[in-house]
């Protein structure tokens, strides 16, 4: 007889960042391990130091995000566009830009 055994180390709470789906007991959301990993070349191990958490939180994130990757993929979109107005309302408004 099989059992599937889950592993319980993603988490959502509407009081931590919004619902978004993070690494259990902390704030780290599991699109921040995807960008970290996917846009930065950032490896799980550098991921878990950099950011203080453990590494089979990084590969929960991660396989989390291959079992919901449409979604988290729009989440991901969604942060960059967002960014990208905050930019472009600061620079409109006389704010200096960080990087050119």
């Amino acid at each position: 007889m099989e059992t599937t055994l889950a592993i319980n180390l993603i988490s959502s709470n509407p009081k931590v960042r919004g619902g978004h789906p993070c690494i259990a007991g902390t704030g780290l959301r599991v699109s921040d391990v995807v960008m970290a990993h996917l846009y930065h070349n950032q490896s799980p191990d550098e991921i878990a130091a950099g950011y203080a958490v453990s590494l089979s939180g990084v590969y929960a994130a991660l396989a989390y995000y291959y079992e919901h990757k449409a979604e988290i993929d729009t989440d991901i979109r969604e942060q960059i566009e967002k960014a990208r107005k905050l930019k472009d309302n600061w620079i409109a408004h006389g704010g200096t830009p960080i990087l050119p």
